[in-house]
């Protein structure tokens, strides 16, 4: 076990972790000289590639000079930091990798405090160190300082430092070396981070900690060997938190990873990082071991969900168009089939049976979901974000969070102001030089709800806006909504152009001619904060009588579409997104328009 090592890298989104692994593939020999590989090669899914983020996490293995190094690559944005609570319990050492000019950002914060919550001891590599606006030693003192505010113990303060390029493929001691290789990088890894130190002589133990299904083998868990030895085939069983028996097995599968590649082996042992197949109803968090055991392995509890979001079957005169999953069975078993698998995402059904409601850590989470089932081809309705309150010795609480935001100084006052009104406090702010600014904010997480868009517009599309769940603190009261109303159609058809040309007057258009709309449908921002009911088929009236000059050519203005997390954040407490495999639509939950005054009055009642 001397020649195995276990090892998370952990960093912020953007901080080039997933780079850094593709060099260490090639310069370990994992990679045939001559062979073709896509970079970030770690990025396997469809959504990770297009989106340049990590979702899953993910383990690999190299070998270098006889030592087996297995390599987890976590996810950097908080609303999948479930993904990574999970895996800490398989590793012996962190790489915290931050980059030299945006220094130490909150999801780090979030991810190395239950790192070194575990004990775990950490080695700092401060990426791209060629940035020309890089600062590396205020990037580590702050990075220390993070570990102090953290509570680090002495051992783990006196961290090791490499200065690296994980794009150009080398680290060193030295924060001026511009070239080499991974070596220090590699050697630090054997130095620092400690063996597993597991017995091997124990009966089989094993914590499951990924689950994904495979169509030949089923359910795959993934995690590390804690103790003894297992060969396939032999006698296993499945325990729960509690230590009750869910069910008994055989191990009919066996793999290892070997790069990007899972690979069938005939025996682990503790400290192997295996994934496993012969269970059927075992999960996330679920003790696997030989029959003889009865005590379960302690699993690192998950922070709870804190926005929840209601899917529901579509229900639009466009439903079942485009989709092919459309009924509220198929859209139930899938999201229990992602509540297995995802443990951050909560999933409870509505008494009307056609609706569930779907917990999980943000937005960006979420709307990550709603992709991937509009892919897989289900058609949604889904409805605004809310967060989830608590009652706390009769008082109600909510979720905050720490709002981390680099901007250009000439908008710093317009953010300010605009995050006050949602109700934030200003806790920090400081030049962050290169003309910019970073202010941090203890804000409600209502009120970041839709946001992002304005903030964006507001700083010019420069801003970087960053977050992190911190406490449920007090209720802060109302929080002003969105602004404007919204332009509704009252009419089903193809919209026609003329009639867009006059409501272009009215306001911010989402569609152009020729799209499908019906009644009750979102087509637009209305310039006033009242909605608007239109008529968008409206056309042009035929006649035999000239006018003296000839008709003016209809231009419009190319309309606003919004992506799915715009959507998602735009729309008020009345209104959906419908979702198709092949549209995103805004429109009212309730369509009848006689029907939503009868529902306002009521509220106001």
């Amino acid at each position: 076990m001397t020649s195995l090592r276990n090892v998370a890298i952990i960093a912020h989104v953007d901080h080039g972790k997933t780079t850094l692994v593709d060099q260490l593939f090639r310069q370990s020999g994992t990679f045939r000289d001559n062979q073709r590989v896509e970079e970030r090669a770690m990025d396997s899914g469809d959504l990770e590639k297009e989106r340049g983020i990590t979702i899953l996490a993910k383990p690999t293995s190299i070998e270098w000079q006889g030592t087996r190094i297995n390599i987890i690559d976590t996810p950097g944005h908080a609303d999948f930091g479930a993904e990574v609570e999970r895996i800490l319990s398989m590793v012996d050492g962190v790489i915290l990798l931050v980059d030299s000019a945006e220094g130490a950002m909150p999801q780090t914060k979030f991810v190395t405090g239950k790192a070194l919550g575990l004990g775990l001891r950490p080695i700092v590599v401060v990426n791209k160190i060629d940035r020309p606006d890089g600062r590396p030693q205020e990037v580590l003192d702050e990075v220390f300082d993070l570990f102090v505010n953290l509570d680090a113990n002495d051992e783990q303060l006196d961290f090791p430092v490499l200065y690296a390029s994980g794009r150009e493929g080398y680290a060193s001691e030295d924060q001026d070396a511009r070239s080499g290789d991974l070596t220090p990088l590699f050697e630090r890894i054997v130095a620092h981070v400690p063996a597993p130190s597991l017995d091997e002589d124990a009966p089989f133990s094993f914590l499951a900690t990924l689950l994904d299904r495979d169509s030949f083998m089923g359910r795959v868990l993934t995690g590390r060997v804690q103790s003894g030895k297992l060969k396939i085939n032999d006698p296993i069983r499945a325990l729960d938190a509690e230590g009750n028996v869910i069910e008994t097995g055989r191990a009919t599968k066996l793999m290892s990873f070997r790069g990007l590649e899972r690979v069938p082996v005939e025996s682990a042992k503790a400290g192997d990082i295996i994934a496993l197949a012969g269970l059927e109803k075992a999960t996330v968090s679920n003790t696997i071991a030989s029959p003889e055991v009865t005590d379960p392995i302690a699993a690192q509890p998950i922070d709870p969900p804190t926005l929840s979001m209601r899917f529901a079957v579509n229900d639009s005169p466009l439903a079942g168009r485009e989709g092919d999953k459309v009924t509220s069975r198929m859209i139930r078993d899938r999201l229990m089939r992602e509540a297995e698998t995802n443990v951050a995402i909560r999933v409870t059904e509505a008494h009307d049976k056609d609706s569930f409601e779907v917990a999980g850590r943000g937005e960006l989470q979420l709307g990550v979901l709603i992709e991937t089932m509009r892919r897989e081809g289900f058609e949604l309705g889904i409805s605004r974000p809310r967060v989830l309150f608590r009652e706390e010795d009769g008082q109600r609480m909510e979720p905050y969070e720490q709002v981390v935001i680099d901007v250009d100084d000439e908008f710093s006052g317009t953010v300010v102001e605009k995050m006050q009104r949602r109700k934030a406090e200003l806790t920090e702010m400081r030049p962050s030089g290169a003309g910019k600014t970073r202010i941090t904010f203890s804000a409600p997480s209502r009120g970041l709800i839709g946001y992002h868009g304005e903030f964006l517009s507001d700083t010019r599309g420069t801003g970087i806006m960053n977050r992190l769940f911190e406490k449920y603190g007090p209720h802060k009261g109302a929080i002003e909504g969105r602004p404007n109303g919204v332009l509704i159609s009252n009419a089903t058809g193809d919209a026609v152009g003329y009639a867009l040309n006059a409501l272009e007057e009215r306001g911010v258009l989402f569609l152009g001619p020729q799209a499908k709309v019906y009644e009750g449908m979102i087509i637009g921002e209305n310039a006033k904060p009242e909605d608007l009911e239109v008529n968008p088929l409206k056309s042009k009236q035929l006649t035999n009588f000239r006018s003296t000059g000839k008709d003016d050519a209809i231009r419009l203005t190319p309309p606003t579409v919004m992506t799915l997390e715009q959507s998602i954040a735009y729309i008020d407490d009345d209104e959906m997104v419908e979702v198709t495999p092949k549209s995103i639509r805004l429109r009212k939950a309730i369509l009848d328009p006689h029907e939503r005054k009868k529902a306002k009055r009521k509220e106001a009642a």
